[in-house]
């Protein structure tokens, strides 16, 4: 599958886990709701990742996850966002332990957080992927040196995507 039909995949999963974070926390089913938030939120991550870089890493390191969503935008059009929405999925991650393994419960107060959030993090993922976006390639991916790529066009780093 290509990058674009990949976001568009995880962006359908991120919908479909917040719509039932949100059934289940109406069912006071708050560890559902939550660890159904998180799930929704990392999808929410993979897409917008996928559609600004083409790419989206499978970790279970937390902290590697908000870190590559924080990047993912640069210093593009969409650099705010995807900074905004690492520290909200920082945030939902927390819960996934609590939600999924632990024996204490997720209150209320927690899951009604965790699915606020969740709503963000696909706010923030559907901004990315419907707009057309001017895609900055990575400098990093590039093997010439810094002053090269300063003496090159702006242009010659920039595509749009469909």
């Amino acid at each position: 599958m290509a990058a674009p039909s990949d976001a568009r995949a995880h962006l359908a999963k991120a919908r479909e886990f917040f719509t039932v974070a949100e059934l289940n926390l109406d069912l006071e089913l708050y560890n559902v709701a939550a660890s159904d938030a998180v799930i929704s939120g990392i999808n929410s991550k993979d897409a917008i990742c996928l559609r600004l870089t083409g790419t989206t890493a499978k970790t279970e390191n937390h902290a590697a996850a908000a870190a590559e969503l924080r990047t993912a935008g640069g210093s593009g059009p969409h650099g705010s966002t995807t900074k905004q929405m690492a520290t909200v999925l920082g945030r939902l991650l927390k819960l996934k332990s609590k939600s999924r393994y632990q024996t204490i419960d997720v209150a209320h107060a927690d899951a009604a957080k965790a699915v606020e959030w969740a709503q963000k993090m696909l706010d923030g993922a559907s901004s990315v992927s419907t707009r057309p976006a001017l895609v900055l390639h990575l400098a990093a991916r590039s093997t010439q040196g810094s002053r090269e790529r300063a003496q090159r066009s702006p242009l010659s780093r920039l595509r749009l995507e469909r």
